[in-house]
């Protein structure tokens, strides 16, 4: 039986394991808007992505993941292997590194709360729904600027693959929680189904130019999306679900945007209008919300003070 105070150490170590997780999706953000820009297609970088993990994991998993438990990983890597990295990597062609920091990582949270509740007829707390309302907020001010202000570039489409690859890792940090997959199983199963389904796609389909790329840009690739993204991203956020919960962890991840867009900004050169600052602090401060404890701010009791 655990104790309050094995709450909150397990609530504090999910706390940390998702500000983690945010550091090292900020890097994804940046890392792949170098590939996709430069000299991969984005079916070359999921392919050294899967690759690399799928190599290092296979062994361990064939010795420590049961074999009846195969086929929950295998859903659970077309959800948040295959779907979500294709479906990121390709809008990496279109969008900023800025985009991707708040449709990818706020549209997990906003995808993960409307999911829960549909899932619980709507009995969501009043906090969780104030968070929802500043994430969604915050969402439709970035999608201003793509829409409006940049009315004849294509940032919209990449946008809308952001949003779609958001709404397949929200399935998966529910599906995960509701399967109690151990995170550390969780990365291998990920890892090994990936390759097996879409490294065969690739080689026979897909359009690449790996050919042309250097070393280095490779070796970047590989280590940073196979190996930091694929084992340490993937299984803090597994940590971080099973510890505080899907819709705590996912809200955290909104805080990748501002993250991002410095780094965007430093070490890309992507410039940021008015509209698109405001939408980042909107969502970053419903990220914050949303990752306290159900209760903590007493909603009700502010407004029947004023």
């Amino acid at each position: 039986m655990n104790t309050p105070n094995d709450a909150t150490s397990d609530m504090g170590k999910g706390l940390l394991a998702a500000l983690a997780v945010v550091f090292f999706w900020s890097g994804f953000n940046i890392v792949s808007r170098v590939g996709a820009t430069a000299s991969f297609t984005p079916y070359d970088i999921a392919a050294i992505r899967f690759a690399v993990s799928g190599a290092i994991a296979l062994p361990l998993f064939l010795r420590y993941v049961p074999r009846q438990d195969w086929l929950k990983h295998a859903v659970l890597a077309l959800l948040g292997g295959v779907g979500y990295c294709t479906l990121a990597y390709v809008g990496f062609a279109y969008a900023p590194v800025s985009h991707a920091g708040v449709f990818v990582n706020g549209g997990i949270g906003f995808w993960t709360i409307v999911i829960m509740a549909f899932m619980t007829g709507f009995h969501i707390p009043r906090q969780t729904v104030v968070a929802l309302v500043l994430t969604t907020s915050g969402l439709l001010l970035i999608g201003y600027e793509s829409l409006v202000a940049n009315s004849g570039g294509e940032e919209w489409l990449g946008d809308l693959l952001f949003l779609a690859a958001a709404l397949t890792w929200a399935v998966f940090g529910l599906v995960l929680r509701r399967w109690q997959i151990r995170p550390q199983l969780g990365v291998l199963g990920i890892a090994v189904f990936s390759a097996l389904v879409y490294l065969p796609v690739y080689a026979w389909w897909l359009p690449s130019t790996l050919s042309e790329a250097t070393w280095g840009a490779i070796t970047l690739q590989a280590v940073y999306q196979g190996v930091v993204i694929a084992f340490l991203g993937a299984g803090l956020y597994s940590y971080a679900v099973q510890k505080i919960g899907a819709s705590e962890a996912s809200l955290m991840l909104a805080l990748v945007p501002a993250v991002s867009a410095v780094g965007g900004l430093l070490i890309l050169g992507e410039q940021l209008g008015t509209v698109a600052v405001l939408g980042i602090v909107v969502v970053s401060i419903g990220a914050v919300l949303g990752s306290l404890p159900p209760g903590k701010l007493k909603f009700g009791r502010w407004f029947k003070a004023q």
